[in-house]
Parts: C-alpha cells; structure tokens; sequence
C-alpha cells in the first residue's frame, strides 16, 4: 500500500495507468477482461488504497447499448456523410446510433452531451467545436462516460484523437500546384473555430519553406459554420482588388473554395487549367459538392471512412474493456489528391 486513499474510479485510473470503462468492466466481472490486464488491476489494487463504489459500479451494469454521436452541424454534407459512415459501422455491431448536431453553438454542444447523459450511452463518438467548446464541461463528460474524439482534436483533454493528417495532405496540394503553377497564396478565416484551420495554415507554412516560395496568407473576417458566405463575400473583396503575389488560391477548406469560385464567376474571372484561366483555386476536405461544382474543385481528400471506422472501432474496445491504456492516443490518415478541373 502507497498510504495514498484514493477516492474514486477517476483517480484510480490515474494512477494506475488503466482506463476508467476497462476498470469498470473488470469490477462487473474480472472474468470479462484479457487476462494480462486483470493481472495489471490486481497488482494496481495491492499497490493502491481503493475500493470501488458498490453504486457506481451498479450504475455502469445498467448501461444502454446506445452509443451518441455528436457532430458540430448536420447540414454540412461533410459530417452529415461521415456520421452516415459511424452509423452504419456501429449498427453492425449491435449498437444503437444516437446523432446529434451542435448547429454551431458550444451551448447546444454541452446540451447534447448532457442529454446523452441522461440516455446511460455505452461511449460517444464526439467531433468537438474545437476552440469555440467549453473544454472544461468536454472533459468532465469524458471522465464519466467512454468517449473517442474525431475530425477536431482538443489538446487539453486526453482522450482518443482520429483524424486526418494535415502536415501529410497539405503539403501534397502545395507541392502539387508549385510544380504546376504559381505558388499558392493561402485562403482562411481570421478566427477560425475549428482547430484543424490553425494545423493547416502552419503546414502551409512549413511546405512554402520546405519548397523555397515566400508564403503568403489571406486571411477572411468572419466567425462561425457559414463557410460559402464568407468565402463569397471575402472572395469578392480578394478579387476586387486585384493584387494577389499569385494567380493560385489554396482554401483552408473546400466550402471556402465553393464560396470563392462563386466570388471569382461574378467578377467575369475564368478559373481553371490552361493561359486563357485567370486563377488557380484549390481546396481541401474532398466536399461531397466538391465534384459538382463549376468548374470542378481540386481537392486533398480525408479519408471519411477510415475516420469513421477507426473512431467507432476504437470506441467500442474501450466499451469492450480491450481499448485501455494500450490503444493510440492519436491516429491520423493520409490524405489524397483529387486533381480537378479548377487547378
């Protein structure tokens, strides 16, 4: 015995280095975890001063198979598509989808997960606000409740991250219109909420340096989801001006992309491939309207369904007691090039 009391399931998984959903399974039944880590418990139990709480322990038998999914807006086509993908990986495996949207609002964020509280939810699959979020609440949901975080990572919680690698596809579209073309100038929101928008403007960065061009970033007053507005309105101010160092746009998103295109077509510019086109534009995300737009958007796609399989996947072995202490606490996906007709 350290001499230490230790006061809860939280604290116990702490110092022992054993997650919180397999400590709770192991104390249903120490029969339904590996036989390694029930041996790492027992030895944590000798070592520790800790005994669970016979009601919390009850509690978790009663667990519900639903498992929330929470995204920051159902009408973006992009979530709309990869909470499609969860769903259907976690129907598979015999768990109820519950999905919510968070249209936006770091409130309606913490409603969704209070009211998945409510629910008793195996675990939840939760794509963050990012900056916007009450960090504080996220992470005092996450002690109570088995949760995978995916899309936008929050660095002060410590919790399972799955997302794409935007060093890895930022730097494939930059390198890909450097050898094409002009270096781009980079397209974003001044104040971004979502974290993402920060790693990709430091990779734009890093690969205008690796490359030997000067960078060079326009950057689009306005806050929130409504990404073609602002794209739109600041695309049309960008090309009213005319003085780009550049004839190639790479957006920090390609809902930006679709609102600049748009700016571009009501000012008479040509965007495209070829000495008759006027610019460049590029975007990221592969969109789902990304291929339908006029002309077609060049793009650095991330890998919807390997997110969506990776984060319900790593979920569920947490919910299994098999996750743990052992599993990544980042896993991160290449991104492709879908070279279009825009650049």
């Amino acid at each position: 015995m350290t001499g230490t009391k230790i006061k809860n399931m939280e604290e116990f998984a702490s110092v022992s280095g054993i997650s919180r959903p397999t400590l709770s399974k192991f104390f249903n039944d120490p029969s339904s975890v590996r036989a390694s880590t029930r041996k790492r418990i027992e030895q944590a139990l000798e070592t520790y001063d800790y005994q669970p709480n016979p009601y919390a322990v009850n509690q978790n038998r009663r667990l519900t198979k639903n498992i929330g999914i929470v995204v920051p807006n159902l009408a973006d086509p992009f979530f709309a598509k990869i909470a499609r993908t969860i769903e259907e990986h976690i129907i598979e495996t015999g768990f109820r989808p519950v999905l919510l949207g968070s249209h936006g609002s770091p409130v309606m964020e913490i409603a969704n997960l209070d009211n998945l509280r409510s629910l008793k939810p195996a675990g939840v699959l939760l794509a963050p606000l990012g900056r916007a979020s009450d960090h504080k609440k996220i992470k005092a949901f996450c002690q109570d409740v088995p949760t995978v975080l995916f899309d936008a990572n929050i660095d002060t919680i410590d919790e399972a991250f799955v997302g794409s690698n935007n060093d890895q596809s930022i730097d494939l579209i930059v390198d890909y219109l450097c050898r094409t073309g002009e270096p781009p100038s980079f397209f974003e929101m001044k104040s971004p909420t979502n974290p993402n928008a920060f790693k990709r403007r430091n990779a734009y960065l890093a690969a205008m340096d690796r490359l030997g061009h000067n960078p060079d970033l326009i950057q689009a007053d306005g806050e929130g989801w409504e990404f073609e507005e602002i794209g739109f309105r600041e695309g049309t101010r960008v090309v009213r001006d005319r003085n780009l160092p550049t004839n190639t746009i790479l957006c920090s998103n390609d809902r930006l992309a679709i609102g600049l295109l748009s700016a571009a077509f009501e000012a008479g510019l040509r965007v495209g491939i070829g000495e008759e086109c006027d610019l460049r534009i590029a975007g990221h995300d592969d969109h789902p309207f990304s291929k339908y737009t006029s002309p077609t958007l060049t793009t650095a796609s991330q890998d919807y369904e390997a997110i969506a399989k990776k984060s319900a996947s790593i979920l569920l072995a947490r919910i299994e007691g098999e996750g743990g202490a052992d599993s990544p606490r980042e896993t991160l996906f290449d991104g492709r090039l879908i070279m279009r007709s825009s650049a």
